[in-house]
């Protein structure tokens, strides 16, 4: 589970450390940064897929995506006494991303690239990263780190051993490095991030693939565009909790039933309403209720991953609807971690009063992202590793 998650130099996250705990509500007003600190936990996992290069690319590059900020406040300036203006840097351009946990935690520092720059002058290259045990990082707790081209890990003796000097600025050491007899931690924590799993908006308009008929085999974790839902649906009442299934259901719709049926293969979804003659169709729900029937699918998944990530979950979603879906997150919560960002009044009342929910309550200062003192929650140790 993470314990601590901190972002440094990422849009308005200038320095952001929050706890996180097993259900954790991520919250604030329109432009306080929720958005933002979801991209930026995306950026994170992106980074065990290989994939953080690209996907600052694909924001418009590092440039774009840097805290547009001074380096820091001074007084005068957070007081009102003085303007907002640049100051001398004195740290490296930096986009900042880590988390800690009670097993392991990992931190990557990307930065622009020295001149002489060629055709890719815009890609980040990746200064440093370190993995290290336990939640806060040590110099005696790290495990492998990296910087520059050379990654280096521990052996059980505590001497260092180079494992490569020739590493590209734009590879990561997790995708790169990780060996079961060398690196066996690092290899670990790669494949549960790369677990982790993200949900944003499901697809649920006339042409939704989740509302056409579609090959299905067995589907234990529901895609993120939801066109395999009715296979996502079977699986759960055939290996998964079908009783939890009917459950959600008529919390949201009594007197409903979910069934799937099959056909040459493909499988269709039906929903039977109470005080109706037939089922309706995939075809023929409201955008509302078969969005809510994607979030049963995802939320129930007989492979719970690590970490799930929802958000804004309430999108297109009755106020009625809504109570049901937090009570749906909370029963989620007992298996996996879920971190969900939303604004919903409605779904934010109804998750406060889940056990074991916390609230990080965004709002922005001067342009930048902290959290609420109201939020009763204290800024976690946390250290940055030096490139």
């Amino acid at each position: 589970m993470i314990s601590t998650l901190a972002i440094a130099g990422y849009r308005s996250l200038r320095d952001l450390v929050v706890p996180l705990g097993r259900l954790t509500l991520i919250t604030g007003p329109n432009g306080s940064g929720k958005s933002s600190l979801y991209r930026a936990l995306r950026l994170l996992a992106e980074t065990a897929q290989g994939r953080v290069v690209p996907s600052l690319a694909q924001e418009g590059g590092l440039p774009s995506t840097l805290w547009a900020g001074p380096e820091r406040f001074s007084k005068g300036m957070r007081d009102g006494d003085a303007p907002v203006q640049g100051t001398v840097r004195k740290g490296p351009v930096s986009l900042r991303l880590g988390f800690g946990s009670p097993d392991f935690g990992y931190a990557i520092d990307l930065g622009l690239p020295p001149p002489p720059v060629g055709a890719f002058g815009n890609d980040p290259e990746i200064k440093s990263e370190v993995v290290w045990a336990g939640e806060t990082l040590r110099p005696s707790a790290v495990l492998v780190e990296r910087k520059g081209s050379v990654v280096r890990t521990r052996e059980s003796g505590r001497d260092w051993v180079l494992l490569t000097h020739q590493l590209a600025s734009f590879d990561s050491m997790m995708t790169h490095c990780a060996d079961p007899r060398q690196t066996p931690e690092m290899l670990m924590l790669r494949e549960q991030m790369r677990g982790w799993r993200f949900y944003d908006q499901f697809r649920t308009d006339h042409a939704a693939p989740a509302r056409l008929a579609q090959i299905g085999t067995r589907t234990p974790v529901l895609g993120h565009d939801g066109a395999d839902v009715a296979a996502a649906v079977q699986t759960i009442v055939e290996i998964g909790d079908p009783a939890a299934l009917d459950a959600a259901i008529a919390d949201a719709f009594p007197g409903a039933r979910l069934r799937v049926t099959m056909h040459d293969g493909r499988f269709s979804l039906e929903m039977q309403q109470h005080g109706l003659l037939r089922p309706l169709q995939a075809a023929e729900l409201s955008d509302g209720t078969l969005r809510y029937v994607l979030w049963v699918a995802a939320l129930l998944t007989p492979r719970p991953p690590d970490v799930l990530v929802l958000n804004e979950p309430e999108t297109s979603l009755h106020p009625d609807l809504l109570p049901p879906l937090a009570r749906l997150i909370a029963q989620a919560a007992l298996h996996t971690q879920v971190i969900v960002v939303s604004h919903a009044p409605t779904l934010i009342e109804t998750l406060r009063h889940q056990r074991g929910c916390w609230t990080v309550t965004l709002e922005k200062v001067l342009g930048e992202t902290a959290v609420e003192e109201a939020s009763g929650l204290s800024r976690p140790p946390w250290k940055w590793p030096a490139r």
